[in-house]
């Protein structure tokens, strides 16, 4: 089964990567959030959303039943008029809103100097048109008296997006009137493919090809499993459990992520049952390797007294001690000259060493990626920094598989250490 399983396995997964493509945005509620102070302006984050274009024009931002008050006691005059700006603006034009008189402090709002310099109205955010669309960045105006919205401000206004970026929505006021002004409401961002986020919408994809690596995973493991189930192992059990559960846990991610895709809500009942099944397939899948690592299912036939410390252990799992645990298992087997055992243990500790350095190298490229991103203009490729872990745990069980698959000899090496073979 060996070479046929690992050839079958890297050429499926390979076909599935090309085949992977991008998509889309999602839904943000406000429930009575301040704006805060900044500068010379009040302001809160409405969110920040990757968005892909679409010919159709069905990519856009849209407000939905925005509600201003000011909170407290605070009130405006009978007669006054509050005034609320939202801006909308792709992240490459961040630089585009506000600016500074003669060098000074930068402002968001336009100052008396600026109004000079700039032309702008004072007491209104200063736009400086991008390079790119000279109507973008878009600004609303949102007016309302007293404590409630007026009737200018239209539900359902939407600003359409015509090019792929990382966009932002702030919500700003210029008046110091306005202090303590509180949003509620929300506000949905959408392509043509759903309400899903675009740095997340790859993955609903990228879960439907690991939900079939897995399917074939298990159509191998388990007819291998049925073939030998006269001589199958504890260990073989333990396996079968992670196989499982690892085809069970992709196929709820892809129905948590398509729910998501077409409500824009993640209800809180699904996305529980995806997080508690992925723990426990994760918990399961590191107590395998640590029992792999200390010779079950080859040197030793159970776990005997251990049993109930490497469940301990397993909550506190760290690829370091399973390396220690190989080392020490090698040696074992060198002294007893168990030449099959010696070969199984050695393409395992090779794997896991592997392992260890693509993480650790991974960590380090996450950090660097993060680090030098702060604006998230790189999120098209962010689901891959997700998705990375995903493989990589998938390809560590595809090891486990092909060096401890049922077969007509799985109890002799289980038990030879008993009998005292040499293999």
């Amino acid at each position: 089964m060996g070479m046929n399983f690992s050839l079958q396995t890297h050429i499926f997964l390979l076909i599935l990567i090309i085949l992977l493509k991008p998509g889309n945005a999602s839904i943000h509620v406000y429930n009575q959030e301040s704006l805060n102070e900044v500068g010379n302006s009040y302001l809160l984050s409405g969110g920040s959303e990757g968005i892909f274009s679409s010919s159709d024009s069905r990519s856009f931002v849209r407000y939905v039943c925005l509600i201003i008050s000011l909170s407290g006691d605070r009130k405006l005059a009978a007669k006054s008029r509050g005034l609320i700006q939202v801006v909308v603006f792709e992240a490459a034009d961040r630089n585009n809103i506000g600016g500074s008189a003669y060098g000074g402090q930068r402002s968001i709002c336009c100052t008396s100097d600026l109004s000079k310099l700039q032309g702008c109205k004072q007491g209104e955010v200063l736009r400086i048109p991008s390079a790119n669309d000279i109507n973008w960045p878009i600004i609303l105006k949102l007016h309302f008296s007293r404590n409630s919205l007026s009737t200018s401000m239209k539900n359902h206004e939407e600003v359409r997006i015509s090019k792929t970026g990382m966009y932002n929505l702030l919500f700003i006021a210029c008046d110091p009137k306005l202090k303590g002004v509180v949003m509620s409401g929300k506000t949905v961002w959408r392509n043509s493919n759903g309400y899903l986020p675009g740095r997340m919408a790859p993955l609903m994809r990228f879960y439907v090809f690991m939900s079939l690596v897995y399917f074939l995973l298990a159509v191998i493991w388990f007819t291998q499993y049925i073939r030998f189930r006269k001589d199958i192992l504890q260990l073989q059990h333990c396996i079968s459990v992670v196989v499982g559960l690892g085809l069970f846990e992709m196929i709820l991610w892809y129905l948590e992520y398509a729910n998501f895709n077409s409500t824009g809500m993640r209800p809180v009942v699904l996305t529980s049952w995806v997080v508690t099944v992925g723990a426990v397939r994760k918990t399961i899948a590191r107590l395998l390797v640590l029992c792999v690592s200390m010779g079950y299912g080859v040197v030793r036939p159970t776990l005997g007294g251990l049993t109930s410390k490497v469940l301990l252990l397993g909550i506190t799992y760290f690829l370091a001690s399973e390396l220690l645990d190989i080392t020490e298992t090698l040696e074992q087997l060198q002294v007893k000259r168990s030449a099959v055992k010696l070969d199984i243990y050695r393409k395992f500790s090779n794997a896991l060493a592997a392992v260890v350095f693509v993480s650790v190298a991974w960590i380090g490229y996450e950090l660097y990626f993060k680090a030098t991103d702060p604006f998230n203009e790189r999120w098209q490729s962010a689901w891959i920094i997700t998705a990375f872990w995903d493989v990589l745990a998938f390809a560590l069980l595809c090891v486990i598989c092909y060096l401890w698959a049922p077969s007509q000899s799985s109890q002799r090496y289980a038990y030879s250490e008993e009998l005292g073979e040499e293999l």
